[in-house]
């Protein structure tokens, strides 16, 4: 199953462009969408969904045009979304409100849909809590329960906006672990702006800046943007700074000065080259389109680590 975008445009009121013809075209597996905040990630996936219409542009996914009817009905019986805030009742157990989703989705006979919510249940490793409201689930468990409302009716496509934000490292491992498998026989799109979570999870990788796809490939294609440009340098003192017209990936504080880690085709007296990694690549990227880093990860690239 396949998603196609062609000329995607979408414009708010007020004139500002949250996507710019984007064209875009994804197969079976799983693909990360990575982007800054404001890059247009969350609104490409609405209108992907069918939740948001475009200003302009042709969407088709599994074949079907959203914009008729038909195609928007098909879609939405083919694609699990399971979005960057999703509404819970907290006095229902988790149990019920699958199975109230799975009413909403159209499965209406009784066994059926007991099999599925069950199913999906011990899918997210939930079995042995199914019966708790979900008022008193930690945040990595209510977005299981996300991902088992997405996964009823056996979607061929799946779209997770920002699964694992606000996740503490313990619960965000464990999800990756469960995201890992689900590229199997479907077609998951992942936005996100965490790249450890592409890195361990996606093969395939884009990524949008100011409204557009300026990327498009293999994750190791991502990595590599930064080949022959990487670098670790280090500032005599932290007031020293990093050097001029550097992507700066990552700094840290030490007793005997600043440690950086840099992107840069002209590097300073000293600094010594390294094999590049995913945020190297990502960081090469958008420091050659011009684009903002606003990420909010642990490893946010203009945040010193110490």
């Amino acid at each position: 199953m396949n998603i196609t975008t062609e000329a995607l445009t979408k414009v708010h009121p007020g004139g500002r462009r949250a996507l710019d013809a984007v064209e875009l075209h994804i197969e079976s597996g799983t693909v990360g969408l990575l982007g800054a905040n404001g890059a247009g990630k969350t609104t490409l996936l609405r209108i992907l969904t069918g939740v948001l219409r475009p200003t302009s542009g042709r969407v088709t996914v599994a074949g079907h045009d959203l914009s008729t009817s038909a195609g928007l009905t098909a879609v939405k019986r083919t694609l699990g979304y399971l979005p960057q805030e999703l509404s819970l009742y907290p006095d229902l157990t988790a149990r019920e409100f699958l199975d109230y989703i799975a009413v909403l989705k159209g499965i209406h006979d009784k066994r059926e849909r007991r099999r599925q919510v069950e199913d999906r249940i011990a899918e997210v490793g939930l079995a042995d809590r199914a019966g708790e409201r979900l008022a008193g689930f930690s945040g990595g468990m209510k977005r299981r329960v996300g991902i088992a409302q997405a996964l009823l009716g056996n979607p061929s496509v799946l779209v997770v906006d920002e699964p694992t934000t606000g996740l503490d490292p313990h619960e965000r491992m464990r999800f990756r672990t469960l995201l890992a498998g689900l590229g199997h026989g479907r077609t998951v799109l992942l936005s996100t702006h965490i790249l450890d979570d592409v890195a361990q999870t996606c093969p395939e990788v884009a990524v949008l800046a100011a409204g557009r796809i300026v990327f498009h490939d293999s994750t190791p294609a991502l990595v590599s943007q930064a080949a022959g440009c990487t670098y670790a340098y280090r500032a005599a003192s932290p007031s020293a700074g990093p050097p001029s017209g550097a992507e700066v990936v990552s700094a840290v504080t030490t007793a005997e000065g600043t440690d950086y880690r840099i992107v840069t085709t002209d590097p300073p007296p000293g600094a010594r080259p390294v094999e590049p990694s995913l945020e190297d690549g990502y960081a090469a990227l958008l420091g050659a389109h011009g684009a903002p880093r606003h990420d909010q990860d642990s490893r946010t690239f203009d945040t010193p680590r110490q």
